[in-house]
């Protein structure tokens, strides 16, 4: 999956904002104003993506050099996916659709703060 076919689909689905929270490299996609993925501009090798905890060590098992750990993410919710290797853009495409609909939560439920 190339950087533009990446930023295609994730712009392509309901609520989504691009934007640089970190530095000039790292694009952030995000519903809700909560991050759903995150890339590097310059080097378009692998996504973080949120994953559901038992899902996420179910792919990490098999798909081992493909999906490891989130790279500096909470690594119990967070994926770091291979975009060079034998994951073919529907897999791929799932893995983003399944973090977009974690991270956008049950429809019409309203976010509220735990203070």
């Amino acid at each position: 999956m190339t950087l533009d076919s990446l930023r295609m689909y994730c712009l392509g689905l309901p609520g989504v904002t691009e934007d640089l929270p970190f530095d000039e490299d790292t694009l952030a996609f995000r519903i809700g104003g909560k991050i759903f993925l995150l890339t590097s501009l310059t080097e378009t090798t692998t996504m973080n993506v949120k994953c559901d905890p038992e899902r996420a060590i179910e792919l990490r098992e098999t798909w081992p050099e493909e999906v490891i750990p989130g790279y500096h993410m909470n690594k119990k919710h967070w994926n770091t996916v291979s975009l060079t290797g034998r994951l073919n853009d529907d897999f791929l495409k799932d893995q983003i659709l399944h973090s977009y609909q974690l991270v956008k939560g049950p429809a019409g439920k309203k976010r509220t703060s735990s203070r």
